[in-house]
């Protein structure tokens, strides 16, 4: 029996008129719950930005004030501190969490006993809530009582207990370090998942021809994975960038300002020192900065499409 064919007609793949204004009128309602909760704030936060807004002085118009807060931001050496630092922890977080998740997956992709209950394993970092993640870790980097000092000084690493989180060349790499254990399980399953498809007669074939470990991984592997990886890389380097609560558990911005990312100049700028017009114009050049990011996922997700279509 022939199955029916649907056809669209009058508009070709853009279907009827008739069916664009249903299909408009089905996400209305999702359209303005997003409007109402996403578009208010950030019209209203732009709002403020321009403005010398104080949090408390609610029932008080702020002051306009034009790009002032702009120009300021711009020329705070805190902020531009704030934002290093920021770009310190993105880079070498991500850096570190692309190489430790693919090293993880190629392990996890060999044939040994227990490899379903190791994986299952994998994902028990990222699936704690960064908060407890972070409350852990900073217990665990206690100079007095904490289990990392016990461990280098029990193996004679260290001989004395040592400030992981009270000294500025430290804090943010130890930071950094339990960002990584708990982000890195993310990409070692979207690299084993990018390794299921490749053949294992490829990798055959290429043993018999001669090829070594490190010829096979650039040569077969990194190929197949590159794409699924790049998704990683740019959804990583996003969220990173905007790292606000981990510092907030562990270092509250310290020692001397020496883990306070851009997130957390903006929450002290607008909760702190309640100053809500500057804190608004902090906040948005975060967000134009992420805007950049996003569009360079975009950019790698066409470059991705285009490269398979060819």
């Amino acid at each position: 029996m022939r199955l029916p064919v649907l056809a669209f007609r009058g508009r070709g793949a853009q279907g009827r008129p008739a069916d664009n204004r249903t299909a408009w009128l089905m996400l209305a309602p999702l359209l303005t719950i997003i409007l109402l909760i996403v578009g208010y704030p950030l019209v209203r936060t732009l709002y403020l930005s321009f403005t010398a807004g104080i949090l408390t002085a609610v029932k008080v118009p702020p002051r306009w004030v034009g790009w002032e807060n702009y120009t300021q931001a711009l020329t705070n050496p805190e902020f531009l501190a704030s934002l290093w630092n920021s770009a310190y922890f993105t880079s070498v977080s991500v850096g570190l969490e692309m190489i430790l998740g693919v090293l993880v997956a190629l392990l996890l992709h060999q044939q040994f006993r227990g490899r379903k209950f190791v994986r299952a394993l994998l994902i028990l970092p990222w699936a704690i809530p960064t908060i407890v993640n972070a409350v852990m870790w900073r217990w665990i980097f206690n100079p007095e009582f904490g289990a990392f000092n016990a461990l280098l000084t029990q193996t004679n690493v260290l001989n004395t207990y040592q400030s992981w989180l009270g000294e500025p060349g430290l804090a943010m790499n130890m930071v950094i370090l339990a960002d990584v254990w708990k982000n890195y399980p993310i990409v070692a399953l979207i690299a084993l998942a990018a390794l299921q498809g490749v053949p294992d007669d490829v990798y055959e074939a290429a043993s018999l021809d001669g090829a070594n470990a490190w010829t096979r991984f650039w040569r077969i592997t990194f190929p197949d994975i590159v794409g699924p990886l790049s998704v990683a890389l740019v959804l990583r380097t996003i969220e990173a960038f905007k790292v606000f609560d981990i510092v907030f558990v562990m270092t509250r911005g310290g020692p001397a300002d020496s883990t306070k990312t851009a997130s957390f100049h903006v929450y002290q700028e607008s909760f702190t020192y309640l100053r809500a017009g500057s804190g608004a114009s902090y906040a948005y050049i975060v967000v134009l900065i992420s805007m950049l990011l996003i569009g360079a996922y975009m950019w790698l997700l066409r470059r991705q499409a285009q490269g398979a279509r060819t």
